[in-house]
């Protein structure tokens, strides 16, 4: 009996103890980013420039509701893992416990006798006398774990309420961008569409490369007197991608049905923003090929920027527009249902259900994103 007892003691004392990792801080720290674009959102009606306001305000939600995801996941792997922790401690324990509940039932002193005799006996109670801290030790690790859970728990059910209400706001903030940039009567436009000719092109174009080499004929009414965007290569390798999002495909990398197109595939969650990466002269917006809502920007005269698959595409062909401001929001769903608030897949890229294309074409000739942009 004593010589099992010691032996439990030991696996309980001796069993691995999983790093403590701290997942709260990360939700804690999205719930402080979500509480500052809350804020932000109520400026955002008196500030100067409401449309420079909405759009910061709307990647500070995005940053805050990415991080709180990031924590919740985090927060239920590591409250799983306590669980299990926890479950396998209990049935250890529960053995021990068996074992000297079965000893202080009898009143045999031999029970307590070592088979080694007098100098077995004392050395097993020395032993036992050096496990009992070490014991103890180890229930408060327990008890500790125990708490944990249940601080995660909680967490978990006031985040997820907070998820809930930020979701709400951005949509908020997305519909007062929306009106803020009909509203907007203040940029400069560089030359006006011919809508006839740029509907023939339309008509005529095969391909993307084709249409832009088109692009440069189809300009009416030039304003010589709109200053051109500054020179842009001291920004190239520096240049923010247009959209928060994954990388899931380089220049030329195959996709699963092995077409490869010589730009970057960013996978985004739907409604994110995406705003231009620099000043750029819009050359065109609308629907294209099998491209979904395109903008087209000039940078600089002989570079493009193609950016395909929004939902939405904001401002009008020959408008000048500075950098960071909004030209549109990826398509999906612009609600609150269980698949904007699931964490499932988080971390993965599955939840970033819409994908951005960017293509860079200078002299016609696509060039690497990846040495443009901060693609990481």
């Amino acid at each position: 009996m004593m010589r099992r007892a010691l032996v439990l003691l030991a696996l309980v004392i001796g069993a691995p103890v999983v790093a403590q990792q701290d997942a709260a801080v990360q939700a804690r720290t999205a719930v402080a980013l979500l509480e500052e674009a809350t804020a932000q959102l109520a400026a955002a009606d008196s500030a100067r420039d409401r449309v420079r306001a909405l759009t910061e305000t709307i990647q500070s939600f995005e940053t805050g509701l990415a991080a709180m995801r990031t924590g919740l996941r985090e927060a239920a792997i590591r409250e799983t893992q306590l669980s299990a922790r926890l479950a396998a401690r209990d049935n250890e324990v529960g053995q021990l416990l068996a074992v000297l509940q079965s000893i202080g039932r009898t009143d045999s002193p031999t029970t307590f006798l070592h088979p080694d005799g007098p100098t077995g006996t004392a050395r097993a109670g020395m032993l036992l006398a050096e496990l009992t801290p070490a014991l103890n030790q180890r229930a408060d690790r327990l008890r500790r774990d125990l708490s944990d859970v249940q601080t995660l728990r909680t967490l978990q059910t006031e985040a997820e309420a907070r998820l809930r209400d930020s979701l709400t706001r951005v949509q908020e903030a997305r519909a007062a961008l929306n009106q803020a940039i009909a509203d907007r009567t203040d940029l400069p436009r560089r030359f006006t569409e011919d809508p006839v000719s740029t509907a023939i092109l339309i008509d005529s174009t095969e391909t993307l490369g084709g249409f832009a080499s088109g692009l440069s004929e189809i300009v009416a009414d030039e304003d010589v007197g709109v200053e051109v965007p500054a020179s842009i290569d001291a920004q190239i390798g520096e240049l923010p991608l247009p959209v928060q999002g994954l990388v899931l495909r380089g220049m030329n990398e195959a996709d699963a049905a092995g077409v490869a197109r010589p730009g970057l595939l960013i996978a985004t969650r739907p409604r994110a923003i995406v705003t231009s990466p620099t000043a750029a002269t819009i050359r065109y917006q609308g629907p294209l090929l099998d491209l979904g809502n395109v903008m087209i920007l000039e940078p600089r005269a002989d570079t493009l920027f193609v950016l395909a698959g929004l939902g939405t595409v904001y401002g009008e062909t020959g408008q000048v527009i500075a950098a960071g401001t909004p030209i549109g929001l990826m398509g999906g769903a612009d609600g609150g249902g269980a698949g904007q608030l699931s964490t499932d897949g988080d971390g993965s890229g599955a939840e970033r259900s819409e994908t951005l294309y960017m293509e860079i074409r200078q002299d016609n000739i696509p060039q690497d994103p990846v040495t443009w942009f901060k693609s990481r």
